[in-house]
């Protein structure tokens, strides 16, 4: 039994349609936080690959610590980016498609080394890591600005999870002085 031809039009008028999910927050709003949500989410994956990298790689009289260390970091990170993507899309915008999308936003920058020394990883993992925070707050002064307070609640649990890492990171490369 074939639909009723106005089912079918309706069907093929919902595909046409975009994926704008209803907000009571302006265009500018959606267009702003879904732009720089992004970019963090970009920079998430960017910085879980690098933390995944230094963790597969990492060698020398620590190779235990570290090891454990980075894959918790990693799973940490991971677990951000699901409700990153997803708070993009709660707001109305669209999010990241392809590895190709994440590159293009991306400001971690790459390390693709053969071979790097387990303090160089750990204070680039640092650096990136306060970065992060750091764009992290500029993205939480913009959610407080188009009063997403939704946002702006995840960020301040992400933004101490950010610093956790930093302080560990810091930690481990720190050269005692005695």
């Amino acid at each position: 039994m074939e639909p009723p031809m106005a089912d079918m039009k309706k069907a093929a008028e919902l595909r046409k349609s975009p994926l704008r999910t209803p907000s009571d927050l302006g265009d500018n709003a959606v267009r702003d936080l879904s732009g720089a949500l992004n970019e963090l989410l970009a920079d998430t994956f960017a910085l879980y690959l690098k933390t995944k990298n230094f963790h597969w790689h990492v060698s020398g009289p620590h190779f235990r610590d570290y090891h454990l260390m980075l894959d918790e970091q990693a799973g940490q990170i991971l677990a951000m980016t699901d409700p990153i993507a997803e708070r993009v899309r709660k707001l109305g915008g669209t999010t990241l498609r392809s590895v190709g999308h994440i590159s293009r936003l991306q400001r971690v920058k790459d390390n693709d080394a053969d071979y790097v020394d387990p303090e160089g990883m750990l204070a680039e993992l640092r650096d990136d890591n306060k970065d992060l925070a750091q764009r992290m707050r500029s993205v939480h002064d913009l959610s407080d600005e188009h009063n997403d307070f939704a946002t702006s609640s995840l960020l301040d649990v992400w933004i101490d999870e950010t610093e956790r890492r930093l302080w560990f990171l810091f930690e481990s490369t720190r050269r005692r002085t005695s």
